[in-house]
């Protein structure tokens, strides 16, 4: 009998173990005032470059999210703070720019963890800081992403000067270069910026989020801000 509490009490703590490491679904819709569902939205906790991303249908899931933690939804430029205040699921309907609403969904709570596993989204591949980029002795961003990341291949065109890249592992589309987005606008070049200015630099291997201009992979830079630079940091 006694052999049998002890075993009832082990797996007691066992399973209150398990389910204190498992990772809680947080299942959310983002709307427009009329219903329509928001898509490419980011939506993230703390860590910026950890986020999931709404689908065609407005859908998003998180893990792990506290009742006194926050959203923060990045849409068509604009940023949006949502406490969660408790909640376990959340639609989310963005009436206009500065406008918004939000309340719990038992409909949402109910996909549990299979809806967050469609919907959950890790946004980088390998990231590097601006300090890292410099100790490499290269004076440009590409250089040293070639000898930092395996992958990423760096060539020079002799007739132009101009430096072409690629990442393995990307879906090539027409040519190998990937996208370049600096401070989340598209440019054609990261040529001219200076290591000094780069706060880090984000490889993707899968862009989807950018479309089909995001298929042959992405680099995504995001530099100091002024003040930082002032600084001398």
């Amino acid at each position: 009998m006694r052999a049998v509490f002890i075993l009832c009490a082990w797996l007691c703590i066992a399973f209150a173990g398990f389910a204190q490491q498992s990772p809680r679904p947080f299942n959310g819709l983002l709307l427009d005032g009329a219903d329509k569902p928001l898509r490419n939205a980011r939506i993230y906790v703390s860590d910026p470059e950890k986020y999931a991303q709404t689908d065609r249908k407005g859908r998003f899931g998180l893990t792990n999210v506290e009742a006194d933690d926050t959203l923060h939804i990045r849409y068509d430029k604009q940023d949006y703070l949502i406490p969660v205040a408790g909640k376990r699921s959340m639609k989310i309907r963005i009436i206009n720019k500065g406008s918004v609403e939000s309340e719990e969904s038992q409909s949402l709570l109910d996909y549990g963890m299979s809806y967050v596993g469609r919907r959950e989204y890790v946004g980088y591949n390998s990231r590097i800081t601006g300090e890292e980029l410099m100790a490499t002795g290269c004076t440009d961003i590409l250089s040293a992403l070639s000898g930092m990341i395996p992958g990423v291949t760096v060539t020079e065109d002799f007739e132009t000067g101009a430096m072409q890249v690629s990442i393995r592992g990307a879906a090539y589309h027409e040519n190998s270069a990937p996208l370049f987005i600096v401070d989340e606008v598209e440019v054609k070049s990261i040529d001219h910026i200076q290591l000094v200015q780069v706060a880090y630099v984000i490889v993707m291997k899968d862009a989807a989020m950018y479309g089909v201009r995001g298929g042959n992979g992405a680099i995504v830079v995001r530099l100091k801000s002024a003040e930082t630079l002032s600084n001398g940091l």
